[in-house]
């Protein structure tokens, strides 16, 4: 039988999916499992994303241009310009969904063999590109104690040598909902022109920044036209993950035009999905404030219950929807995958993301799970009472 690829055979399983398998099995067991392993919101999609596609009435589904529709790249701009980034529609190129943004933005800008720094744990989908495209990810671990703020400058310039070409960061951060300030960018900024680097930034969480303090977007630091590249999403913004559209946005444009060639070669993003997300522009400004504070109230019970739990800590998170979860238990893995093979609470039991998959340095975060708090209060209650059961259970195995 033919082998297949070694590309493929390295591509690491998602810590977000794996288990699927497993929670599958328990609700045909009739267990009701609480989803908490995904950044799926049960927030309502707005009105205006859903009215634009059932009122679609093009009479050919054509292709689309490669770089996006003209009419949503300009809107897109406008998008921009109003939480104050200066880019025009010459400076986007939309994509199938902000994975794709990433992949256009690594190869456009790492060959293999190169390699890119970036702090962990991180989006898992980070290290699935690089080793797709024989990229080396060189991570510096973050601190749960210190809620897993940027690690020291010092500890990036030691891991800089002459292959490496970018830092990647997500801001605010998936899966440990850390918000960088402008300070701590800064600091990447020097580092990035000492060594003439790409600044990668995932900032599809932008609009979920809390506590009073302002996301502070990489293309507005001074003098990184030509190094700062963005991915950014709908998914998450206008709870529309299913519609898979997302952009690539930066200044550079080499980046832009090379970018451009591997969107031709997979021809043109979707054309429904990008009506509704040109909809999704004008959605008021109303939608996200009450989007916002519903996830603040998330977050304040969330990280508030799960600390009442012996043997649990929790940071608070600055940002996004996802919290990582320290656990008293030495594999969260095979926790994760107990809740759903032999556990079960009052007909509930929960799925969390093992957070080791979300880290690339060998043997750490084995104690952590991610926990997205994207369910309504009631449905976190029943989580946060099924996991204080399910240790006290695992406690007596």
């Amino acid at each position: 039988m033919p082998k297949i690829s070694s590309r493929g055979h390295d591509m690491p399983a998602s810590p977000i999916r794996k288990l699927v398998p497993f929670a599958d099995a328990a609700k045909a067991a009739g267990k009701h499992v609480i989803h908490l392993n995904i950044g799926q919101p049960d927030i309502k999609t707005p009105k205006a994303m859903l009215d634009a596609v059932r009122h679609f009435d093009e009479s050919v589904l054509a292709y689309t241009q490669s770089a996006g529709n003209p009419s949503y790249r300009s809107k897109l701009a406008q998008y921009y310009d109003r939480v104050g980034i200066a880019v025009g529609p010459e400076n986007i190129i939309v994509t199938t969904g902000g994975s794709e943004a990433l992949y256009f933005a690594m190869f456009s800008c790492l060959d293999p063999g190169d390699e890119v720094i970036i702090p962990e744990p991180f989006y898992a989908n980070y290290n699935g590109f690089s080793k797709a495209g024989n990229i080396t990810v060189k991570p510096i671990t973050a601190s749960i104690e210190n809620g897993f703020a940027l690690p020291a400058i010092e500890e990036f310039e030691k891991r800089i040598t002459p292959k490496t070409k970018a830092v990647m960061i997500c801001n605010p951060n998936n899966p440990t909902g850390y918000l960088y300030s402008k300070a701590e960018l800064m600091q990447l900024r020097e580092i990035v022109l000492k060594h003439d680097l790409f600044l990668f930034a995932d900032e599809v969480y932008r609009e979920f920044a809390y506590d009073g303090v302002e996301h502070y977007s990489i293309l507005n630091l001074d003098g990184l036209d030509n190094h700062a590249v963005v991915v950014d999403s709908i998914s998450k913004r206008y709870s529309a993950c299913g519609a898979r559209i997302g952009c690539l946005v930066t200044r550079n444009q080499d980046v832009l035009a090379t970018a451009l060639k591997f969107a031709q070669a997979r021809l043109s993003p979707p054309a429904i999905e990008q009506a509704a997300a040109e909809a999704a522009v004008d959605v008021p400004a109303s939608y996200m404030d009450a989007v916002k504070e519903e996830y603040v109230a998330r977050r304040d019970y969330v990280v508030r219950a799960l600390n009442n739990i012996p043997g649990v800590f929790v940071p608070q998170p600055g940002g996004a929807f996802y919290c990582i979860v320290q656990l008293p238990v030495e594999s969260a893995e095979d926790f994760c995958k107990w809740l759903l093979t032999d556990f079960e609470h009052e007909g509930y039991t929960i799925m969390l993301a093992p957070a080791a998959g979300f880290y690339s340095t060998p043997n750490v975060g084995l104690n952590e799970a991610r926990l997205a708090y994207v369910l309504n209060k009631s449905q976190l209650e029943k989580a946060v009472d099924c996991l204080k059961h399910a240790l006290e259970a695992y406690k007596m195995l």
